[in-house]
C-alpha cells in the first residue's frame, strides 16, 4: 500500500524529485562542524559567530586558546568574520523512485514529532542559558567596575604620594640654598648671581645624570613587571603571554615610530583585553612607556612627539629579561 504526503501526492514522487536534485549538483557547500562547547565559550568572550567558527575549524577544534591565537594571527584577513564553507561530495548513482509504505510514513511522522519535541526542549535550554549568560555578564561588569574603581583609587594615592615627595624635595633644596646664601652673607662674601646659582653641568655630569635617569626608569619598568607577575603568581602561562604581547607592541613602535597603527591600541579589542587589558598593571605598563588613554576612553595612543625610544628600548630589555629569566619576580616580596 502506498503512503501519501500531506499534500496528497504519492511520497515516492517527492523522494524521486529530491534524488534528482541531488544528482544535478554532486557537490554542495556546508558550514563545517565545530565543537559547540568551545564555540559557545568564544561567543561569550565576544567573538562573532562566523569568526569563532572559522577559528575553531582551522585550528582543529582543539581549544579556545588555539582558536584565539589563530584569530590573532589572521586578524587582517578580509574574510575573518565570514562563516566558512567546506565542500561535500555527493555521489549517487542510478537513483530509482522510492515507494514509501504507510508504516514508513507513520515512522517518519513519529520521528518528526520527536524532533520537534527535542527542538522545543533545546530552545528552552537555550533561553535558560541566555539568562545565565546575561546574569554572568552583569556580575562580571559589576566586578570589573569595582576593580576599576579600586585601581583608580590606588593610582590616585600613588600620585598624591609622589607629589608629596616632590614637594618635600623642593623644600629641602630651597632650605639648602637659603642656608648657603646665609653663610656667604655672614662671611661677608657677595651673593651669587642667578647664573652661578644654577651652573651648567659639565659633559661628564650630563652623562652621569643621564645614567641615573636610565637606571631609575629601568627600575620603575622592572617593578611594574614584577608587580604584574606577583599579582598573577599562579597564572604563569597568562603572564608569559602578556609579556610577549607587550614586547610586540613596544617592538613595533621602536621599529617604525612613524606608523600610527603601531601607536594606537583599541582598548575594547578582545585579544588585547584577554592578553593584556584584563591583567592588573598591563595598561599601566603601556602608560609608563608613553601611551595615553584618549579622551573618549576607546584607545591607548602614543603621540609621535611623545615617542621616547630610550624608554621603549628599556621596556623591551626588561620584557626580554622577564621572559628569559624563569625566576623573574620570585624573590621579591
Amino acid at each position: 500500500m502506498l503512503g501519501f504526503t500531506r499534500s496528497g501526492s504519492p511520497p515516492h514522487i517527492s523522494v524521486f524529485n529530491l534524488l534528482c536534485s541531488i544528482q544535478e549538483s554532486e557537490k554542495s557547500m556546508a558550514v563545517p562542524v565545530v565543537n559547540q562547547k568551545l564555540l559557545e565559550q568564544l561567543e561569550i568572550m565576544g567573538f562573532p559567530l562566523g569568526q569563532a567558527t572559522r577559528a575553531l575549524h582551522f585550528s582543529g577544534n582543539s581549544s579556545t586558546e588555539a582558536a584565539i591565537d589563530w584569530i590573532f594571527d589572521h586578524e587582517n584577513n578580509p574574510d575573518l568574520n565570514e562563516m566558512p564553507r567546506v565542500s561535500i561530495d555527493l555521489d549517487i548513482e542510478d537513483a530509482e523512485p522510492t515507494f514509501v509504505t504507510e508504516e514508513m510514513t507513520m515512522r517518519a511522522q513519529e520521528l518528526e514529532d520527536q524532533a520537534e519535541e527535542k527542538q522545543e526542549k533545546k530552545n528552552s535550554q537555550r533561553e535558560t542559558e541566555k539568562e545565565r549568560i546575561r546574569a554572568s555578564k552583569e556580575l562580571l561588569e559589576a566586578k570589573t567596575a569595582a576593580e576599576e574603581n579600586e585601581r583608580k583609587r590606588y593610582l590616585a594615592a600613588k600620585k598624591a604620594e609622589k607629589d608629596e615627595e616632590r614637594r618635600a624635595r623642593e623644600r629641602i633644596l630651597q632650605k639648602l640654598q637659603y642656608d648657603k646664601l646665609e653663610r656667604r652673607r655672614r662671611l661677608g662674601l657677595p651673593s651669587e648671581t642667578p647664573a652661578a646659582l644654577k651652573p651648567a653641568l659639565p659633559r661628564e655630569d650630563n652623562r652621569r645624570t643621564s645614567h641615573v635617569y636610565s637606571v631609575a626608569k629601568a627600575d620603575q619598568i622592572g617593578e611594574y613587571l614584577r608587580s604584574l607577575k606577583r599579582y598573577h603568581k599562579d597564572e604563569d602561562a597568562r603572564v608569559k603571554r602578556a609579556f610577549q604581547t607587550l614586547l610586540i607592541y613596544v617592538g613595533n613602535v621602536v621599529k617604525d615610530p612613524d606608523n600610527e597603527k603601531f601607536r594606537r591600541i583599541r582598548l575594547s579589542n578582545p585579544l588585547f583585553q584577554s592578553r593584556v587589558g584584563s591583567l592588573e598593571g598591563g595598561v599601566e605598563f603601556l602608560e609608563l612607556c608613553g601611551f595615553q588613554i584618549t579622551d573618549d576612553g576607546k584607545f591607548l595612543f602614543l603621540p609621535r612627539d611623545k615617542v621616547d625610544l630610550a624608554v621603549l628600548n628599556l621596556a623591551g630589555t626588561q620584557l626580554k629579561s622577564a621572559l628569559d629569566n624563569p625566576f623573574f619576580g620570585l624573590f621579591v616580596k
